[in-house]
């Protein structure tokens, strides 16, 4: 029999981490952390796997909410091993060990005990056990049940793949964060087609619609006029980004922008970790998951002003593009601190081109949009009045839902997992995969629930 168990410790998105059990040989599929929780309640739900029981731990990508509980699963599962691509290997890494820094300045801001989770010495002693596989290359784990697994390009970021093992003639296979389209920087998935007995499924988007009528293309030239149209009035432009992923994937943008002269050659600024990101996305310049083959942003993108590090923000100077983070515009990062610069003045422009939770000073500022009122930071009682110009743009790493189901579909599964979404994502596709795969069973699966496969 095939188990599985949803280790995530809360209904939504983050501390992604599933179990399965194929008779003997035990392997959990990522290992994340929860950005809206502190303390042990960021991790998934370990204290449900026995000490030592697991045979193989598996990273999709390098995003926390996918690996930045992985060194305390290592800690209690001392024998597993860990897999994962290059890529994400080198980049899940760095994070890792960002995390660290951020947990000590938690432990003293929130006066949170259990910070931090783990140590740098501990990230550098268990990396060395971590042993990378790339696309295509099949691999088995476990001893007396030996199980077949192989990873394929998930298009999501760079390293990104969805994970297939197979296990006497049964297979499943995770999807992980998936994008089957082209982006800047990375190309699509490539998954298989095969029918497939159990399919877990990421459903990100699940809650909205694409607009009608989209292209990444037309997405990039409306943010390409956004930013020329405010740097021709004098006005500097905020990019709240993600360090990792759409960082890069935004210079990628800005590059092509400048060489079919939609935007002026104007300094564009980044900084802290998103420079360390970028050395290590230059070092995969050549691998076949970029589109910009042989150019590397730190060396060949002009005019690019790195903030030196200990910096806290870079000098403001009008009719330049500051590409900042975090992506949400969380309390003591560089983006909110320098959001007080611009918010209040209609020359400049904020422009969100990833995602930002609801309840982030990121989600609020779009929430309420130019003329609206926010509140930056809890230690700060008054709201600030947003008077610049507030755009939002749609270049996500997730494919739209339509796509995933559609992949669903194709793979004709005897179970479909739905994970990585909340309530209303979820709902969306366990009403449109009963429609269209009547004879499939699909399983919201509550934090802790084992399903028999």
């Amino acid at each position: 029999m095939i188990r599985f168990q949803n280790l995530a410790r809360f209904p939504d998105i983050g501390a992604n981490s599933y179990l399965l059990d194929f008779g003997e040989t035990r392997v959990v599929l990522d290992a994340g952390t929860h950005p809206k929780h502190t303390g042990t309640d960021t991790l998934p739900l370990f204290e449900k796997v026995e000490p030592g029981s697991v045979d193989a731990i598996f990273v999709s990508h390098p995003h926390l909410d996918h690996i930045g509980g992985l060194p305390v699963l290592m800690r209690q599962q001392i024998t597993a091993a860990v897999a994962m691509t290059e890529p994400t290997k080198e980049s899940g890494s760095a994070l890792l060990h960002n995390s660290v820094n951020v947990m000590k300045s938690q432990k003293r801001e929130l006066n949170e005990p259990a910070y931090p989770l783990y140590t740098h010495s501990k990230i550098d002693e268990f990396e060395r056990l971590w042993f990378t596989r790339e696309p295509g290359e099949v691999f088995s784990i476990g001893h007396t049940d030996r199980v077949e697994c192989e990873f394929f390009p998930a298009g999501h970021v760079l390293g990104a793949v969805g994970i297939q093992m197979e296990w006497r003639g049964k297979k499943i296979f995770y999807t992980g964060d998936v994008h089957f389209e082209n982006q800047t920087m990375t190309r699509a998935a490539e998954f298989p087609e095969d029918k497939v007995d159990t399919l877990i499924i990421e459903t990100t988007r699940g809650g909205h619609p694409r607009e009608p009528g989209y292209t990444r293309e037309a997405e990039k030239r409306r943010l390409g006029e956004t930013i020329a149209h405010t740097i021709a009035n004098n006005g500097a432009v905020l990019i709240p980004v993600f360090a990792f992923g759409k960082t890069q994937e935004l210079l990628f943008m800005l590059h092509e922008l400048r060489y079919e002269g939609v935007i002026p050659h104007v300094p564009v600024h980044i900084g802290g970790l998103s420079t360390r990101m970028s050395s290590i996305a230059d070092r995969f310049a050549d691998v076949e998951t970029r589109d910009h083959r042989h150019f590397e942003i730190l060396k060949d993108f002009e005019d690019l002003e790195i903030l030196p590090r200990g910096h806290r923000e870079p000098e403001f100077h009008r009719g330049r593009i500051y590409a900042l983070s975090s992506g949400m515009m969380s309390e003591h990062t560089v983006s909110n601190r320098f959001a007080r610069r611009i918010l209040s003045e209609p020359d400049h422009a904020l422009l969100f081109v990833g995602y930002a939770d609801s309840e982030t000073p990121g989600g609020k500022i779009l929430a309420a949009g130019q003329g609206g009122r926010v509140q930056l930071s809890q230690g700060h009682a008054h709201e600030t009045p947003i008077q610049c110009q507030v755009g939002r743009f749609d270049f996500s790493g997730h494919s739209p839902r339509e796509q995933i189901a559609d992949y669903a579909v194709s793979r004709d599964p005897e179970t479909v997992i739905l994970v990585h979404g909340d309530e209303p994502a979820r709902a969306w596709f366990q009403e449109e995969l009963r429609t269209r795969l009547p004879k499939s069973q699909i399983v919201i699966p509550q934090p802790g629930e084992i399903v028999d496969l």
